[in-house]
């Protein structure tokens, strides 16, 4: 399982910030904001997964949050790769659940874990609400079409979906 606890990245800035009402385009509107950040950036590899992962904390944020606000934070990781993160009023923390085959809802953190190197749930610092976050890292070479181990792992990473 990826899902970790961990503060903010020290060597990030925020690059994207928007506070609204989710609706129901937001999520296609945020997914397309990421995308040119990610191509800008050269990190295409990551941008179907970050995509999907991001739309799962967006309907989550619809699903479950009143008046539907909240926060999304996009950051460059100096390593290589992207943090996105999601902060509401809702003090209610969100559970990975795997639900029965025919369910039509509840496997959104599932997908996250899936498709994210890293997740996480931590309480907002003042205390009203929760920030989601999730990191999906570069694949070393991923740029240029060549693909080559780094020093974060000995063995090729699974492909994402």
């Amino acid at each position: 399982m990826n899902h970790v606890i961990a503060s903010p990245p020290v060597d990030a800035e925020t690059t994207y910030h928007a506070d609204f009402a989710m609706g129901e385009h937001s999520a296609r509107h945020l997914r397309r904001i990421l995308r040119l950040y990610l191509k800008g950036w050269e990190l295409l590899d990551v941008a179907d997964a970050a995509e999907l992962a991001l739309t799962e904390l967006i309907a989550n944020v619809v699903r479950y949050v009143p008046g539907r606000r909240c926060q999304t934070f996009i950051f460059l990781l100096a390593a290589g790769g992207v943090r996105v993160e999601v902060a509401d009023s809702c003090p209610d923390v969100p559970r990975m659940v795997v639900g029965d085959e025919l369910d039509e809802g509840g496997r959104g953190l599932v997908l996250v874990d899936a498709v994210t190197d890293k997740w996480g749930v931590e309480p907002r610092p003042d205390g009203r609400g929760k920030t989601v976050w999730f990191e999906c890292l570069a694949v070393a070479g991923a740029a240029d079409g060549v693909i080559a181990l780094s020093d974060r792992s000995a063995a090729p990473r699974a492909p994402r979906p």
